[in-house]
């Protein structure tokens, strides 16, 4: 199936892995400026050295990370509330620690702990995916070539159509004596 393969190089976009991240986050629950407050402190005393996992487990009001140091796992975009997530996605090195994020939840502090680049999955992986999406396409394609050529076709038209009429309107009145007359 030499088709599959064409298939997936013109489309290897598609087989992209999104990019992954994994983090450890403490919340401090609540919307007020003490909760606020609160927040700065764990924020402060992490960066002044204290243990992150061990701050998360005794002050997270995120109980199931809590236990397990603020841990999250892996996760990709579209997982968390969307300021989590612009945050997160923005630290670039293991162990750098977000400001202090404000979600529907309360207060974050967010530490990156490891970043999976975006990655393709290999032809390997999508090649029964691709052969059955060949056999349905030829026929798909072919009818789409036809359009294509059709729309092709009358675009060439428009833009020769526009191109006369852009010189017609880029030359004054004194159209005949130059040479657009010729040209044209």
């Amino acid at each position: 199936g030499s088709g599959a393969r064409a298939n997936y190089d013109a489309k290897a976009e598609r087989f992209k892995g999104d990019e992954q991240v994994r983090a450890r986050h403490i919340l401090i629950a609540g919307k007020d400026a003490a909760a606020r407050a609160q927040a700065e402190k764990v924020l402060e005393e992490i960066k002044a050295g204290a243990d992150f996992a061990k701050l998360a487990a005794e002050r997270s009001a995120d109980k199931g990370s809590a236990a397990k140091g603020g841990d999250l796992g892996f996760f990709g975009r579209g997982k968390m509330v969307p300021e989590f997530e612009a945050a997160v996605f923005a630290l670039q090195a293991t162990g750098d620690l977000s400001g202090v994020v404000e979600s529907q939840f309360g207060y974050h502090i967010i530490q990156l702990q490891e970043k999976k680049p975006a990655s393709i999955r290999s032809f390997e992986e999508v090649k029964d995916e691709l052969i059955k999406e060949v056999s349905t396409n030829v026929k798909h394609e072919a009818r789409v070539a036809y359009a294509q050529k059709v729309q092709q076709g009358m675009k060439v038209n428009v833009e020769a159509i526009e191109g006369l009429a852009n010189r017609y309107s880029a030359a004054t009145t004194t159209v005949c004596q130059t040479t657009t007359c010729q040209q044209i």
